[in-house]
């Protein structure tokens, strides 16, 4: 299952603009590329491996109102989900990318999905994201991440109100 996820996730870029009958362009293609990776890096539980496609000072809004600054900061809250939640899957999957070549900046907008298994079902987590790239030293990297949930099921999990503060 996981070599197939993987699989599909190398290829799903290709097919979308495919089927759109488009090209993106070389630094939106470069963008689709780092997000395949990350989604991949996820899908390997390689928290070392998606740190590298964030800034130094990546910010984090989760889906459940949690924020963390830092990417370091980040790497290790993987590390942690990755331990605790042993399948633990998130997807992201980018509709829209602009970019502003001149101030070396794009903006992703997309869709999500997370799931992992809970002792009462299997929690199943949807919705939309908001993702901030910024071009250094020839890389895109990601600045920065606002993810809403729009779904939630399978698990008493689904049931707990996020924290609003």
């Amino acid at each position: 299952m996981k070599n197939f996820l993987i699989l599909f996730l190398s290829m799903s870029t290709t097919t979308l603009f495919a089927q759109q009958g488009t090209t993106p362009s070389q630094e939106e293609q470069q963008i689709r590329d780092v997000r395949r990776l990350s989604n991949l890096a996820i899908a390997q539980h390689d928290s070392l491996a998606i740190a590298n496609y964030w800034t130094n000072d990546f910010h984090l809004i989760s889906s459940r109102n949690s924020e963390v600054a830092g990417r370091e900061q980040n790497r290790k809250l993987f590390a942690v989900e990755f331990k605790t939640r042993k399948d633990v899957l998130y997807v992201r999957t980018p509709v829209k990318i602009e970019i502003n070549a001149t101030w070396n900046m794009a903006s992703e907008t997309g869709t999500w999905t997370g799931q992992w298994q809970e002792s009462d079902g299997v929690v199943k987590l949807s919705g939309t994201y908001y993702a901030k790239w910024h071009k250094l030293e020839g890389e895109w990297k990601i600045r920065g991440e606002i993810f809403t949930p729009l779904s939630c099921s399978g698990s008493s999990f689904c049931k707990q109100n996020p924290n609003l503060n």
